[in-house]
């Protein structure tokens, strides 16, 4: 096993409520409020749609708000996780994910490991440079157990909603999470930030004409023809559990640079014709070619100290 590289569960397609589109010259993150399942390759006019995505749209006459789903993990962390990340708008390198006492955060001085304020007083995160960012592995059909679909998020509401409906669904099915039938759900909501515009956001319940008594007694059952199988869950959990603490960050730059054009779109104005701004502090910008990173560190660790 190469050390350093984070194994993440296998990822066949994705799983997405918005895409990218260009406007006024610039490509800028658009919210849907449906469901889209493309494939891993990306055209010039964007994602190009998986074949499930049209075969989960047949006899639906609305658009696509649910999906069926397993899930690979009992553990909820390894079915979804969630951190403070923090990306290199420019090159697309993740360069800290906290969970708001520590986090992992690269240095010109290497990786290092310090206190984690949350972004919203950590002096690296302004201009939302650092968001809760979260990422859920869910399985679809029969055809791969072990092949998965990627629901990445940065909203806050299918971040708390997903992490407690699989802590509930863990509790009550007796550690049998990945037995459940499960359906991912689109729901809305509006707020006072919103001005009455809808906000979409990502649910995890049972599965659609299934009550809670018929879904627990199908996972029992599905628990136990596996383990007569010999599928072994504990050993399956337990293997994920050490790929992903293999490396310090589980997204690549490969994939840091569309998840930055969807999720870290940069909002502010280049600062001079000279020089683009990423939307990054520049303390971030400069963090491993000068001396500016490691001044605000340095701000970062007095403010932090204990007093």
């Amino acid at each position: 096993m190469l050390k350093g590289l984070a194994l993440t569960p296998p990822v066949l397609g994705r799983i997405s409520i918005g895409k990218v589109i260009e406007k006024n010259g610039k490509r800028l993150p658009e919210k849907d409020d449906q469901f889209t399942l493309t494939s891993q390759i990306q055209s010039r006019d964007g994602w190009l749609l998986h074949p499930l995505n049209e075969e989960l749209r047949q006899g639906k006459e609305d658009k696509l708000r649910s999906i069926p789903i397993r899930l690979m993990f009992n553990e909820p962390e390894l079915n979804f996780r969630a951190d403070y990340t923090l990306f290199d708008r420019q090159t697309g390198r993740p360069l800290c994910i906290g969970n708001g006492e520590t986090c992992k955060r690269v240095t010109q001085d290497g990786m290092q490991s310090l206190p984690c304020p949350s972004p919203d007083t950590c002096p690296l995160a302004k201009g939302g440079a650092c968001k809760p960012y979260g990422r859920l592995n869910v399985v679809i059909g029969d055809e791969d157990p072990l092949g998965s679909f990627v629901f990445r998020t940065t909203g806050f509401n299918s971040i708390r909603t997903l992490t407690a409906r699989l802590h509930y669904f863990q509790a009550i099915s007796g550690n049998r999470l990945a037995c459940l039938p499960l359906e991912l759900r689109l729901r809305g909501k509006s707020t006072r930030q919103s001005h009455g515009t809808p906000i979409f956001y990502v649910d995890l319940t049972l599965r659609s004409g299934m009550g809670m008594e018929e879904a627990l007694l199908s996972a029992k059952q599905l628990d136990a023809t596996r383990l007569a199988a010999g599928f072994d869950q504990a050993a399956l959990d337990a293997t994920a559990s050490q790929g992903l603490g293999n490396g310090a960050f589980e997204d690549s730059e490969e994939d840091g640079g569309a998840v930055i054009e969807e999720f870290y779109p940069v909002t502010a104005e280049p600062s001079s014709p000279q020089e683009p701004s990423s939307g990054l502090p520049q303390a971030v910008r400069s963090s491993l070619a000068d001396k500016l990173e490691a001044q605000a560190l340095k701000q970062f660790e007095d403010n932090t100290a204990p007093q």
